[in-house]
């Protein structure tokens, strides 16, 4: 079992770049429209943030680096994405916040999902109840994001993704 989800994750890093990038594209535009420019960079997560961070949320980051976008209209700053992972059952689950000016999430999708069963995550529905949601809201499963039957650890572990980037972003905007 352990050289399977070895070899799941050496693919996963040979293959599925361009797919991730991909979908990354398509998610933005989904969110943003399609006359958008998009700027990403790796944003390395200082290490006094990132244990202040993981304390508060109780979920360690998956790297020191997250991709942080910057999406335009025109010359226009519209809003922020930020990429990570988190870990599901096993595998990692990598998602994208997507950002207004002030940090109000718009839109959440999972980008690569790698579990071999289940993904009920994945569902557009689940992820709108993130849209609204800011670095003053809670993020409880159970009171005000819905759990999903069958699904405890990956709604766990990406809800607890989401807030976290959504304090990163927030200090982001402190500086």
């Amino acid at each position: 079992m352990l050289i399977i989800t070895f070899l799941i994750l050496i693919l996963n890093l040979i293959v599925l770049p361009q797919s991730i990038k991909e979908n990354v594209d398509k998610a933005i535009e989904n969110c943003f429209g399609k006359t958008i420019r998009i700027e990403y960079d790796k944003l390395k997560i200082e290490d006094k943030l990132k244990i202040h961070i993981e304390k508060e949320v109780g979920q360690k980051f998956y790297s020191d680096e997250v991709y942080l976008y910057r999406i335009f209209n025109e010359n226009n700053l519209i809003g922020y994405g930020l990429l990570d992972n988190v870990i599901g059952k096993s595998l990692p689950i990598t998602f994208l916040v997507l950002y207004d000016n002030s940090g109000t999430i718009l839109c959440s999708e999972i980008i690569k999902y790698r579990e071999p069963y289940g993904g009920a995550v994945q569902s557009k529905d689940w992820n709108e109840q993130f849209k609204g949601k800011n670095h003053n809201s809670d993020f409880k499963v159970g009171k005000d994001i819905n759990g999903i039957s069958g699904a405890t650890i990956s709604v766990y572990s990406v809800t607890k993704g989401i807030k976290k980037l959504t304090l990163l972003l927030n200090n982001i905007f402190d500086k």
